[in-house]
C-alpha cells in the first residue's frame, strides 16, 4: 500500500503546516448498535412522525408538507413512513461545495471529510483579554486565520457575532467579511427568510453569477436547528426553504439534550432526533427534489445536578457514532461536532474535544462542524482553542495517511547496513526521508524537561497564544476581483438602506 501524503516539511520563520488538502478516512466507520438496532431507531422515529407528528409553526411550511400528502390538524404535521420513504429516495449521496478558490473546492460523501470552523457564538476570548463581547474588527483576524490554517477546509458561519455592529444589519457585513477574507467555502447564517436571502445573493455575486445560476451549484451551506422537542420554528422553517428552492444545503440538526429536551435515554433521544432530522429533510425534497441535505447529529446529555448541556461526554461519542449508523441507513451526508462545556483552555477542553473528534471522525461524519475554536458550550470562540483545535485536526488527519507498505518502507536493506547494537539516525533510509517521514506539530513541544524549563518552561496555552498572533501577522489576503469587491459593497449599501433583516 502506497502512501496518500507526505506531510511538508517545516519551513524556517513560517508556521509548520501541511497544505491544504481534503481529508479522506481510510478506516471503517465505527458501529455501536447493531442493524437491528438502527432499524427499531428508524422504526420508532417513524412512528413518532407518523402518530404524534411535528409542530410546524410557520404556515407556507405546512402547506407545503400537505401538498405532498402529510397530514396536517392546526399546526401539527404528521408524516406517513411510506411518504419519508419516498422522500429519501432524492436525497443525493454525494456532492461538491464550490468555493471562490476552486482548489478549495469540497467533495462532501463517500469518506471525505469536511473540517469547519467554529460558528455563532456571541463571545470572543483569548490570553490576552479574557472573555468579552465579539467586535467586527476581531472577527475579521479569526477569518484571516481560518483562511490562514490550511487544516481547516470550510469557515462555520462567523466565528463569532459583532455585537459593536446593528442587530438587523451586521449580518451583511458578516457576508462581505467572509467573502473578502476568506477564499474557502463558508457557510451562511439561515435565521429567517431575509438574512438567508442575503447570503445566497451576496454567494452569488463572489461566485460571478446570480441565485438563479447558484441553483446548479451548491455553494452555500447552512445550519437548521430543530427545536427539541418536536418542533420546526418559523424563521429555521424560512431559511430550509429559501436554502432548498436556490439549491443549497442545509444540515437539519435537531438539539437533541438527553434528560432536558429529549429523553434520558440514549436510545429514546436518538429517536427523537431521528425524526426531528427526518422532518426536515422531508421537507428539503418537497421544495427542490434532489437539492442536497446533510443529517446533523447533535445528541449529548445534560448535567442532571444542574441542567447544564455536558459535552464531549462517552455517551456524546457514542451518540456520534450511533448518529452516523442512522444517518448511513437512509442514506444522507451525516454532520457532527467538536464540542467541550470547559471553561477554560486546559486539560477539561482537550480530552472533551478529542472524545467529541473521536465520536464524529469515526462515526463516519462528512462535516465536522466547530472543529476548531468551539469554548464554553457554544458561546465562545477562543483563539487559542483554534490553534489547539487544528493542532488536533492536523493530528487526526496524519492518523488517516495509511501506513506505507513497500520494499522501500520494509527497510530490510536499511536493518541489514545499521546491523545488531547500531542506530539509524545517519543511515541513508533516515537521510532521504527525516524531514517527511512524521507528524510535524504546529503547537506541541518535544523538549525535553530540561531544555523546556530552560527555554521558559511555556505551556500549551501560551504557545497557542504566540502561535495565532504569529500566523496573523504573516497573513496573505486571497485575491478577489475589483468588480466582484465593489458588487458587494453596493449590495451591502442597498440593504443597509432598506433597513436590512427583521429581527426574529
Amino acid at each position: 500500500m502506497k502512501r496518500a501524503g507526505r506531510r511538508a516539511p517545516r519551513q524556517s520563520g513560517s508556521i509548520a503546516q501541511a497544505p491544504f488538502k481534503q481529508i479522506t478516512r481510510p478506516y471503517a466507520a465505527i458501529d455501536v448498535i447493531s442493524e437491528d438496532e438502527v432499524t427499531a431507531i428508524h422504526n420508532a422515529a417513524c412512528r413518532v412522525l407518523s402518530e404524534i407528528g411535528m409542530k410546524v409553526l410557520h404556515p407556507p411550511a405546512r402547506k407545503l408538507f400537505q401538498g405532498a400528502g402529510a397530514v396536517v390538524q392546526g399546526d401539527m404535521v404528521r408524516l406517513d413512513p411510506a411518504m419519508v420513504s419516498e422522500r429519501l429516495k432524492t436525497v443525493p449521496r454525494r456532492f461538491t461545495l464550490a468555493a471562490r478558490n476552486p482548489a478549495h473546492n469540497l467533495r462532501v460523501g463517500g469518506k471525505d471529510l469536511i473540517f469547519a470552523s467554529v460558528g455563532g457564538p456571541a463571545y470572543v476570548m483569548d490570553n490576552d483579554h479574557g472573555k468579552r463581547d465579539g467586535t467586527y474588527s476581531e472577527m475579521c483576524d479569526y477569518l484571516k486565520l481560518v483562511q490562514s490554517l490550511n487544516i481547516l477546509h470550510q469557515e462555520g458561519g462567523c466565528p463569532f457575532e459583532p455585537l459593536d455592529l446593528p442587530a438587523n444589519t451586521r449580518h451583511l457585513d458578516m457576508y462581505r467579511a467572509q467573502i473578502l477574507h476568506l477564499d474557502k467555502n463558508w457557510q451562511t447564517q439561515t435565521l429567517g427568510h431575509a438574512r438567508t436571502m442575503d447570503g445566497i445573493e451576496m454567494a452569488a455575486i463572489a461566485m460571478g453569477t446570480t441565485p438563479e445560476g447558484l441553483r446548479s451549484t451548491p455553494t452555500l451551506l447552512g445550519i437548521i436547528n430543530t427545536n427539541s422537542p418536536l418542533q420546526l420554528d418559523i424563521p429555521m422553517a424560512e431559511g430550509l426553504i429559501a436554502m432548498a428552492d436556490h439549491g443549497q444545503v442545509v444540515a437539519i440538526t435537531p438539539f437533541t439534550l438527553a434528560g432536558a429536551m429529549s429523553p434520558i435515554t440514549i436510545a429514546g433521544a436518538l429517536v427523537q432526533q431521528h425524526a426531528e432530522a427526518l422532518a426536515g429533510i422531508v421537507l428539503t425534497q418537497i421544495v427542490r427534489p434532489s437539492v442536497p441535505v446533510m443529517y446533523g447529529g447533535f445528541t449529548s446529555n445534560v448535567d442532571m445536578r444542574t441542567g447544564s448541556p455536558a459535552f464531549g461526554t462517552p455517551e456524546y461519542t457514542k451518540a456520534a457514532q450511533a448518529s452516523g449508523q442512522l444517518a448511513r441507513h437512509i442514506g444522507v451526508p451525516f454532520r457532527s461536532s467538536n464540542v467541550t462545556a470547559a471553561n477554560e483552555i486546559d486539560a477539561q477542553a482537550a480530552y472533551e474535544s478529542q472524545m467529541s473528534l473521536w465520536g464524529a471522525l469515526m462515526g463516519g461524519a462528512h462535516l465536522i462542524n466547530h472543529a476548531a475554536g468551539w469554548m464554553h458550550g457554544g458561546l465562545t470562540a477562543s483563539f487559542e482553542k483554534l490553534i489547539l483545535d487544528a493542532e488536533m485536526l492536523g493530528m487526526m488527519a496524519a492518523y488517516f495517511d495509511p501506513i506505507e507498505v513497500s520494499a522501500a518502507s520494509l527497510a530490510v536493506d536499511a536493518i541489514r547496513d545499521v546491523g545488531p547494537g547500531g542506530h539509524f539516525f545517519g543511515s541513508d533510509h533516515t537521510m532521504r526521508r527525516y524531514e517527511t517521514a512524521f507528524y510535524t506539530p504546529l503547537l506541541s513541544n518535544w523538549d525535553n524537561h530540561t531544555s523546556w524549563l530552560e527555554k521558559g518552561g511555556v505551556q500549551t496555552r501560551e504557545r497557542a497564544n504566540t502561535v495565532w498572533k504569529q500566523m496573523l501577522n504573516e497573513h496573505v489576503a486571497p485575491e478577489i476581483d475589483a468588480a466582484i469587491s465593489e458588487a458587494l459593497d453596493a449590495y451591502v449599501a442597498r440593504r443597509v438602506e432598506e433597513g436590512g433583516a427583521p429581527m426574529n
